[in-house]
């Protein structure tokens, strides 16, 4: 295959019901294997149960960003409802320094109300925490690059906000959410990276149609904003052992993930696994947030970076 467009292998770090030392062990192999970046999950409980350990975002990253040298640390994705945006702007300075300019924050709108409640936080409805979202995207991104931020909104507010030290660069601002009247559009208007979640991957081709229609309204190219996609990855190299592997991925996940045998599933084996990442590009996407299947996800995620990521480079 003959690529012009360098695409983008993000892989997740195992966190729920994992030591620190399991993460840390799996986010080192899939920087030496050449994954471009490493991302967690911002929940505060292990979904869909609150006794499901799990750990915390931006402390995990944090850690993950002082044993890595190269990959780029990022979240899938964070609530503003979770911490004043002000305040997480002035982290993910603060991480960017450690890390010599590798943070890509990511914003979502949350969903997950019992989280939110039982820390103690306001979970409203969908329009309000929308607006947060866009409110802490404002101030997030011009608070990297602006010597002095005051902003009043409805749910944030800053009085002359300055971050010093400011970050390496100004972050890339990933939005995932695949809401199209208003997820999509903010993203349009403040993120770098617009990002497809697992359960609407079958629409991809759809959901950037509507991305750009976002773009042109706003008077933005939609060329300037990237398009990602989080996937499950299923890959063997035996075509013998592909059905089981199918099958045991709906029993744990059902359709939580995307269809795990539809045209867009990134499953099989290697030729097939890359034939479909070229599907997605083909579509425009050329960024990935890659979740591979078991308890070791390293054996898998090797198989993909020696048989399948040489091909797009």
């Amino acid at each position: 295959m003959a690529h012009t467009t360098r695409v983008h292998f993000g892989i997740t770090v195992p966190q729920i019901s994992r030591t620190w030392e399991e993460s840390k062990t799996a986010a080192i192999a899939f920087e030496r294997l050449g994954f471009d970046s490493l991302w967690v999950c911002d929940h505060l409980y292990g979904v869909p149960r609150p006794e499901i350990p799990i750990l915390e975002a931006w402390t995990l990253l944090t850690a993950l960003g002082a044993v890595t040298e190269r990959v780029e640390l990022g979240t899938l994705v964070t609530p503003p409802g979770f911490r004043n945006p002000a305040l997480l702007a002035k982290v993910v300075a603060t991480l960017d320094r450690i890390t010599d300019g590798r943070v890509v924050p990511g914003l979502g709108a949350g969903w997950f109300r019992q989280e939110f409640t039982g820390y103690g936080f306001d979970f409203p409805a969908p329009r309000e925490r929308l607006e947060q979202l866009a409110e802490a995207a404002e101030i997030m991104t011009r608070a990297w690059t602006e010597p002095s931020v005051s902003f009043s909104g409805r749910h944030f507010h800053a009085d002359a906000l300055t971050l010093s030290p400011p970050p390496v660069r100004r972050p890339p601002l990933l939005i995932g959410g695949s809401g199209e009247k208003v997820t999509m559009r903010i993203a349009a208007r403040f993120a770098d990276i617009w990002n497809n979640l697992a359960g609407h991957q079958a629409a991809l081709a759809h959901k950037v149609a509507v991305l750009r229609e976002h773009c042109r309204a706003v008077g933005r190219d939609p060329e300037s904003i990237r398009v990602s996609q989080q996937a499950m990855v299923l890959i063997t190299e035996k075509d013998g052992d592909v059905e089981d592997l199918l099958a045991r991925a709906e029993r744990i996940f059902g359709g939580h993930m995307g269809d795990v045998r539809g045209p867009m599933a990134i499953a099989g084996t290697p030729d097939t696994v890359a034939a479909r990442i070229q599907h997605h590009v083909d579509l425009g996407c050329t960024h990935f947030v890659l979740e591979f299947f078991g308890r070791d996800t390293r054996p898998p995620a090797r198989l993909f970076a020696e048989s399948v990521i040489p091909r797009f480079r």
